[in-house]
């Protein structure tokens, strides 16, 4: 699980268009790190009461800030800036378009803030802002092997080089299902307790395919066939038949595998010649959606032989 670093230029490069971010001054700061993944509104720092501010967040101005501001006189206003800026905030961003006044952009440009400008209203910013601040100050990691979406079920496959995973994917995609990335799998966890699988940027859409190549997955099969993240419901091993001497025939003790702290249902599958992975993956997949609906049939067996063993108890030795 890798710490994340979270800089004031990152976060503006991966959300500019989604968030309308204009940079309009003090772009010396672009280096600043963020350290809370959320954003402050700091009309109370710049009304006096400094008891209490979250300096190491986002500060986002809006109306209520802007215009407060603009009511005060020039030297007043150099006075608040001096005050906010005494901490060491990452950025601010105005909303609305709102435009800053000549002391804040000198007083930023001095301080080395950086400052952005946004059309949208003020609340929908913080909002989308803080998703996004979540999403990149989330755990994150790698799991090599390739992940598909089975039904609307995440799966990881994995196994050793050889072993057939790429003939189980190009399968499963042959048959409907999407895939979501080949050979490396980057996740990262979303909101405490679900992880998210989604490819590397160089290999989006794409496969190695041993003795081709690599393909192009959405050109070949169609824009049906990808799929950009998924959250990871199953890990599935693949392990040669002699390398597995003890197979669970009724799969009553659930196993599991732990990825960035969350355990996730894992399936060890035996493959030999003749088998048909690509389906045992597929069943594999509507088996763990059954169980998540509550259904178990392992557990209804074993309840119905115990209630049958009840009712015919064995006759008592003499």
């Amino acid at each position: 699980m890798k710490s994340q670093v979270i800089t004031v230029e990152k976060f503006y490069k991966e959300y500019k268009d989604e968030l309308e971010l204009e940079l309009i001054a003090g772009k010396d700061g672009l280096t600043r790190e963020i350290i809370e993944p959320t954003v402050n509104r700091p009309g109370l720092v710049l009304a006096g009461f400094t008891k209490y501010f979250a300096y190491k967040r986002v500060q986002a101005l809006g109306n209520a800030e802007i215009f407060f501001l603009r009511s005060l006189t020039a030297e007043e206003r150099v006075g608040c800036y001096r005050q906010l800026f005494h901490y060491k905030i990452p950025c601010l961003v105005c909303s609305r378009s709102l435009k800053p006044d000549e002391q804040m952009l000198e007083a930023v440009n001095a301080a080395q803030i950086p400052i952005f400008r946004t059309p949208q209203l003020t609340m929908n910013f913080i909002s989308q802002a803080t998703l996004a601040l979540e999403s990149m100050f989330a755990p994150r990691g790698t799991e090599l092997g390739s992940m598909v979406d089975i039904l609307g079920v995440g799966v990881i496959i994995k196994g050793e080089s050889g072993v057939g995973k790429s003939e189980s994917v190009l399968a499963l995609i042959e048959r409907g299902y999407s895939l979501v990335a080949d050979d490396v799998v980057k996740v990262h966890l979303e909101d405490g307790k679900h992880v998210i699988g989604t490819a590397a940027p160089l290999t989006k859409d794409r496969m190695e395919v041993r003795g081709i190549g690599i393909i192009n997955v959405a050109a070949m099969f169609g824009i049906k066939s990808i799929r950009s993240n998924k959250r990871v419901d199953l890990v599935v091993s693949l392990k040669p038949w002699s390398d597995v001497p003890d197979v669970d025939r009724l799969g009553l003790e659930q196993q599991f595998i732990e990825i960035l702290g969350v355990p996730v249902p894992h399936m060890i599958i035996p493959i030999r010649p003749g088998r048909d992975i690509a389906r045992l993956i597929e069943v594999a997949a509507m088996h763990v959606k059954l169980t998540i609906t509550g259904y178990n049939p392992a557990q209804e067996l074993n309840e119905r032989l115990l209630a049958q063993m009840a009712a015919n108890p064995a006759p008592k030795q003499k």
